[in-house]
C-alpha cells in the first residue's frame, strides 16, 4: 500500500490472494488492511492538509503536479493495462487505452485548478462581501473493481486540483491496479500524505475511512447495498457524501431509426466490457414495427462476437471478474425464463474456456418489465428486450425502474429524441449513439443510481466548502450594536 509517501504492508502482515479472472489462478498478494493501517492513512493525509507543504501550494503548483501525473499515466499505460487485465479480466485493447485517457482527466483539472473563482455580492457602500471556495479536508475514494484508473481520477483530479489530500480505497475483488498505479502517483513527487492507497476488505478497511471523524468528503461508486451501509457511516463524520451507483439503462429505438446504427450502439452499450457498466444500456426497448428486425440484426451481430482471451487483441469480449456475478446472473436468467422471458442468443457459459467464467452474450425477449433481469442490475451482457407502440409508452417503460443512471435513444427525428431525453430520468443519455464519454461532460445518476456527479467544472465545487466574508470598509459607527443591520 502507499501511505504517507512510503509504500507499506498492512500491519501484522496480513494479506489476501488475487485471482487472474481468465486462468483462475492466484496472481498477485495483496495487502489487507486493518483499521490502525486505515487510520495511519487518515491521518497522514490530515498532516499533509494541516501543516504539511500542500495548503502552502499555489493553484499553478498544484496544476503541474497534475499535469506530471497524466503525463505519467501515458507513460505507463502499457505497464497499468496489463495490470488491470491480470486482475479484472476486462480487455488488454481496452484497459490500455484507459490508462491513456484517463490521463485528459488529470490535464482537464490542472487546467481548472487555478479557476475557481470566488464572488463578489453586491453590498452597502461601506461594506465589502467575498464569498470563497475552500478546499473541504481529507477526501475518502471508495473505488470499485471496473474502470479503476478513470473512476479513480474522477476523484482524484478533482479533489487534489481544490487543495485537498485523498486516501483511496482499492477493491478486495481487483486491487492490483490502483496499488500499481500508486507506484506512478509516486514517482511524481506530490508531497508525503497528499494521495495514499490502501486496499482491505469493507471490515474494517472500508467501514474505518467512510467513518473516520478526520475524513470531511466520502465519494463512492460501487453497488446500492453497500451504499446503504456506507450512507451511517458518514453520519459519524457529517461528512459530504456523493453516491455513483448502479444502473438499469433503458436504450429507446423508434420506428424512424438507422437499424444498422442502432445496433453498433446497442452492442457497444450491453456487451462491451462484457456488461460489467454502470451505464450498461441493459434494457432494449423498441418500437413493435422494427423490433422483430431489430432482433434479428442483434442476433446476426452477437454470433460474430469473439470470446476468449482478454490480452488477445482479437477478443471482443473476456471473461466476467469474478464467480459470484457468473453465479447471479445464471440464477436471475433462469428465474425469468421460468416467468416467461425467451432467450434468442446465448443465456449460458461458455464452456471449455479457462476458469469458466465467461458468459455468452445473451439477448432475452420480455413481455413487461416485471422479470428479475429487467428490474435488477445483472453486470454482465445480457440484454432485456421490451416492445412499446407509442412514444409515451416508450418513455413510461424507461422509467419504470429503481435505477436513473443513463440511457440511449435512436431516431432521424431529432425533435423527436429531443423531446423523449427531457422526459427520461437519467443522469446521462445519448441520441444515436451509446458509451462515448468525456472528462468535460458530468455523470452520475438519481433514484437508487445515487447523487452526486463526477467530471465537468461542477465537481470541483463538490469538494470545496463555501466560506462567506463580509467586511466593513467605510469605518462608519456602528449606531446601535445590538441590532443586525
Amino acid at each position: 500500500m502507499y501511505i504517507d509517501g512510503e509504500f507499506v504492508q498492512a500491519d501484522h502482515g496480513r494479506t489476501f490472494d488475487s485471482l487472474n479472472p481468465w486462468t483462475g489462478q492466484q496472481w498477485a498478494t495483496i495487502p489487507d488492511a486493518t483499521a490502525a493501517d486505515v487510520d495511519r492513512a487518515v491521518q497522514a493525509a490530515h498532516r499533509a492538509f494541516t501543516s504539511g507543504p500542500w495548503p502552502r501550494m499555489t493553484p499553478n503548483e498544484r496544476a503541474a503536479l497534475l499535469q506530471k501525473f497524466a503525463d505519467k499515466l501515458v507513460e505507463n499505460k502499457d505497464r497499468l493495462g496489463f495490470v488491470e487485465t491480470q486482475d479484472t479480466g476486462k480487455l488488454l485493447k481496452e484497459t490500455t487505452w484507459q490508462a491513456a485517457h484517463t490521463a485528459r482527466a488529470y490535464t482537464y483539472y490542472a487546467g481548472l485548478a487555478d479557476k475557481l473563482q470566488g464572488e463578489i455580492p453586491p453590498s452597502a457602500s461601506n461594506m465589502l462581501n467575498l464569498v470563497l471556495h475552500e478546499p473541504v479536508g481529507v477526501v475518502a475514494a471508495v473505488i470499485p473493481w471496473n474502470s479503476q484508473l478513470q473512476l479513480s481520477a474522477y476523484k482524484i483530479a478533482p479533489a487534489l486540483a481544490t487543495g485537498n489530500t485523498i486516501v483511496i480505497k482499492a477493491s478486495e475483488d481487483a486491487s492490483a491496479p490502483l496499488l500499481a498505479l500508486a507506484k506512478v502517483a509516486h514517482e511524481v513527487g506530490f508531497p508525503p500524505g497528499v494521495i495514499n492507497f490502501v486496499s482491505g476488505h469493507a471490515n474494517p478497511c472500508a467501514i474505518t475511512l467512510t467513518s473516520h471523524p478526520l475524513v470531511r468528503r466520502i465519494a463512492f461508486t460501487g453497488g446500492v447495498e453497500t451504499a446503504r451501509k456506507l450512507i451511517p457511516n458518514s453520519a459519524h463524520n457529517i461528512a459530504k457524501l456523493s453516491l455513483e451507483l448502479g444502473g438499469k439503462s433503458p436504450v429507446i429505438v423508434f420506428d424512424d431509426a438507422d437499424l444498422d446504427s442502432c445496433v453498433n450502439g446497442i452492442v457497444a452499450g450491453i456487451f462491451g466490457a462484457s456488461g460489467q457498466s454502470c451505464a450498461a444500456g441493459s434494457r432494449l426497448i423498441a418500437h413493435e414495427s422494427i423490433h422483430d428486425v431489430m432482433i434479428k440484426k442483434l442476433v446476426d451481430r452477437v454470433k460474430t462476437i469473439t470470446i476468449g482471451d482478454p490480452t488477445n487483441a482479437s477478443t471482443n469480449m473476456g471473461p466476467l471478474a469474478t464467480e459470484r456475478q457468473v453465479s447471479r446472473i445464471e440464477t436471475l436468467l433462469a428465474q425469468s425464463v421460468e416467468r416467461g422471458a425467451r432467450v434468442v442468443a446465448g443465456g449460458k457459459r461458455v464452456r471449455g474456456l479457462l476458469h469458466n467464467l465467461c458468459f455468452e452474450p445473451t439477448i432475452a425477449l420480455c413481455n413487461s418489465s416485471d422479470y428479475p433481469i429487467v428490474r435488477q442490475e445483472l453486470f454482465g451482457p445480457v440484454l432485456s428486450v421490451l416492445k412499446f407502440q407509442t412514444d409515451e409508452e416508450a418513455i413510461a417503460i424507461a422509467n419504470d425502474s429503481d435505477y436513473a443512471f443513463a440511457g440511449g435513444i435512436f431516431s432521424r427525428d431529432f425533435a423527436r429524441a429531443m423531446r423523449t431525453a427531457r422526459a427520461i430520468q437519467a443522469g446521462r443519455l445519448w441520441i444515436n449513439t451509446y458509451r462515448v464519454t468525456g472528462v468535460n461532460v458530468p455523470f452520475g445518476g438519481f433514484k437508487q443510481s445515487g447523487y452526486g456527479r463526477e467530471a465537468g467544472i461542477d465537481a470541483l465545487k463538490d469538494y470545496t466548502e463555501t466560506k462567506a466574508i463580509m467586511i466593513e470598509v467605510g469605518g462608519e459607527a456602528v449606531a446601535d450594536p445590538f441590532v443586525m443591520r
